[in-house]
């Protein structure tokens, strides 16, 4: 039954965020590489502002996370974000040269990436007792992703890589809109005296862990396309594999629950990393096979459905009220900037000329099966028991 006293309209606007957030993201990861290709840089150039959109995660969600713990402003940090990034990415379309452009990444994107981590955070709040549909509202994100990355994909065949250009700043206008109506969150900053965060050893092997296996996807989100227009397919099809990985991720976060409660936090994060390694095999060796490349896209469900899921409810676990902000900024933070950061730039390094670019997934691979391993570390004493998973509520 519904609980009455979750405001369905703030879910309704969160649903939105998410989905522009994520649309940003599907807009502009696979095909900034392209564009950046078209104004004329270098593999080692594409990697190093490729590695500046992934790496502003570093620092923006833990500043922002500060703020938030401290203030309880949470929404109101999500609308400043939003319209600062938007206005942010207005200098994007100055062709100001290399210094230019990395400037302009890093001041859009760090108030861009510094908003996921409080979304989070205000979606668990107002769901509260029914925080099992978190992965239907988080699934509006890959419904975007989805719809924005084969409709950019089309639309930089038709018109040019310069297009992605203005997908994108309609996209910031669209989050910003829809973060405009987003009510205070429920929690207020805590008055009484918060302990500091322990990094117990679960939670700094989780985090190390978060990091390899993002550090695997970075060169995904910076050079699958270029890769597959190396190997003969148009930026179109390139879109249409993107998108099916999204749209199995979707397929795994409405099936996460089952699974949060059948198994072990460290079984799902293991099965989700073996299988991120042997997808960026099949990238590496089979490219011109289209049945086998469209299954590497749909292990994505495995890559960042499974795994994220996973990982929120680690979060969510391990992490008190008073630093569950934090601890969304730190996993966002470590995983997908650190991580990200680092297989952007390092995978720009290994591309050289494109004539080694199979040697990009071998390295992906190779961080994936680092990630198992580390999970491995986690002490078993502190992995949840199934009978323990069944009251996750976080996904």
């Amino acid at each position: 039954m519904m609980n009455f006293f979750i405001p369905e309209g703030q879910l309704r606007w969160l649903s939105g965020c998410y989905f522009f957030f994520f649309a940003i993201l599907g807009a502009l990861i696979p095909y900034l590489g392209v564009f950046l290709e078209h104004r004329g840089f270098n593999a080692a150039e594409i990697g190093f502002l490729m590695a500046i959109f992934m790496g502003t995660r570093i620092i923006a969600p833990n500043m922002w996370a500060m703020v938030a713990d401290r203030t309880g402003r949470r929404a109101e940090l999500v609308k400043l974000g939003s319209l600062t990034a938007a206005v942010g990415y207005l200098s994007f379309f100055y062709n100001g040269g290399f210094i230019y452009l990395a400037l302009s990444l890093t001041f859009y994107t760090f108030f861009w990436n510094a908003i996921l981590a409080q979304m989070e955070v205000i979606t668990l709040e107002t769901l509260g007792n029914q925080a099992n549909r978190y992965g239907r509202i988080r699934s509006f994100g890959s419904i975007g992703y989805i719809i924005w990355v084969i409709a950019t994909g089309a639309v930089v065949k038709w018109f040019g890589p310069e297009a992605v250009l203005y997908v994108g700043m309609t996209l910031f206008a669209g989050l910003f809109l829809c973060s405009m109506p987003l009510q205070a969150s429920r929690t207020a900053a805590a008055a009484e005296f918060v302990a500091p965060l322990r990094f117990t050893k679960p939670i700094v092997w989780f985090l190390l862990s978060a990091m390899l296996l993002q550090a695997s996807v970075g060169p995904f989100y910076g050079f699958f396309v270029l890769y597959l227009k190396q190997v003969g397919y148009s930026e179109a099809t390139a879109g249409v594999f993107v998108a099916m990985g999204a749209m199995a991720e979707i397929f795994m976060f409405a099936i996460a629950p089952r699974l949060l409660g059948r198994f072990t936090l460290r079984a799902l994060l293991m099965t989700g990393m073996a299988v991120t390694a042997l997808r960026w095999l099949l990238v590496a060796f089979v490219p011109d096979n289209m049945l086998l490349l469209a299954l590497s896209q749909v292990m994505h469900a495995f890559t960042f459905g499974l795994v994220h899921a996973s990982s929120i409810q680690f979060v969510h676990r391990h992490f008190d009220k008073h630093h569950q902000s934090k601890g969304q900024a730190l996993y966002a933070s470590i995983s997908f900037g650190v991580g990200g950061a680092l297989g952007n730039w390092i995978s720009g390094h290994i591309w050289g000329d494109g004539s080694s670019a199979w040697l990009v997934w071998i390295f992906a691979a190779a961080c994936a099966v680092a990630a198992m391993l580390v999970v491995l570390m986690l002490p078993p004493e502190d992995q949840d028991s199934p009978e323990k998973q069944k009251l996750a509520v976080a996904v």
